[in-house]
C-alpha cells in the first residue's frame, strides 16, 4: 500500500468518527430538549396544584442548628424557562421552579442569632445566603476595652427555594439544583436525558414535599 493510500484510510477514518460523533450529539440534543419539554409541562402543572394546597416545609430550618424557625408552609410558586441559541438553534437554557417558605401563621417574624465562633459565624452566613434571607449583621463589643465579642444577625423568618434543571445537551444529561428543601441546603444531582420521564418528576415532587422519594 502506498503512503498515499495509508493517509487516505486515515482521513476517511477520521470522517467517520467525526460523522458518528456528530450523530451522537444531535441525538443527545433530541433527547435533552425533549427532556426539558416534559420537565417544563409536569413543573407548570405542579405549581398551579402547590399554589393552592401551600404544602408545609419538611425538615429543619434553623440558621445555627439551635434556634429552629418556625413551622413553615410552601407558597407562591413560580415556574420558568428559557432558551438560547445552540448551533443555530434555539434550546432551552434552563427550566425553573421558585417559591417562598414563609410561617404558617402568614405572619413573618423578626428574630435574631448571635454567633462568636468562626465555624458558626461561616455556618450562619452561609444559610443566610442560600436561603436569600433578609437580615443584617451587627457587631458585640465590650463596653469597656471595644474588643470584638459577637456578631448579632437580625433577620426576618422568610426565605425562598427553587429547584433549577440545566441541560447538557451535547452529552445528553439534565443538572438538577435543589435549593433549600427540607432545610437551608442546596442538593445537586444529574440524569440521563432518557431518564427525565414523569416517573423522575413524581419524584422530585414526593422530595419537595416531603413524602418518601427516590430521587437523587
Amino acid at each position: 500500500m502506498s503512503f498515499l493510500n495509508e493517509l487516505k484510510n486515515q482521513a476517511q477514518s477520521l470522517q467517520s468518527q467525526q460523522m458518528g460523533d456528530q450523530q451522537s450529539v444531535a441525538a443527545n440534543t433530541d433527547a435533552t430538549e425533549y427532556a426539558c419539554k416534559i420537565a417544563l409541562k409536569y413543573l407548570q402543572d405542579l405549581t398551579a396544584q402547590l399554589n393552592v394546597i401551600q404544602p408545609p416545609a419538611h425538615g429543619s430550618y434553623s440558621l445555627d442548628g439551635k434556634a429552629p424557625w418556625p413551622t413553615l408552609k410552601l407558597s407562591a410558586f413560580r415556574c420558568d424557562a428559557r432558551k438560547k441559541m445552540l448551533r443555530s438553534k434555539e434550546a432551552y437554557d434552563y427550566v425553573a421552579v421558585g417559591w417562598n417558605l414563609v410561617p404558617t401563621t402568614g405572619q413573618v417574624a423578626h428574630h435574631s442569632v448571635t454567633v462568636n465562633f468562626p465555624p458558626d459565624l461561616e455556618r450562619v452566613a452561609q444559610r443566610l445566603s442560600t436561603g436569600q434571607v433578609r437580615h443584617e449583621r451587627k457587631e458585640q463589643r465590650h463596653p469597656e476595652t471595644n474588643k470584638l465579642q459577637a456578631y448579632i444577625f437580625e433577620y426576618d423568618t422568610a426565605s425562598f427555594g427553587s429547584i433549577t434543571l440545566t441541560p447538557e445537551h451535547d452529552v445528553g444529561y439534565i443538572s438538577f439544583r435543589v435549593c433549600n428543601v427540607g432545610g437551608f441546603n442546596i442538593m445537586t444531582t444529574r440524569y440521563p436525558s432518557k431518564q427525565v420521564t414523569q416517573g423522575l418528576m413524581d419524584e422530585l415532587a414526593k422530595y419537595l414535599v416531603g413524602q418518601g422519594s427516590k430521587f437523587g
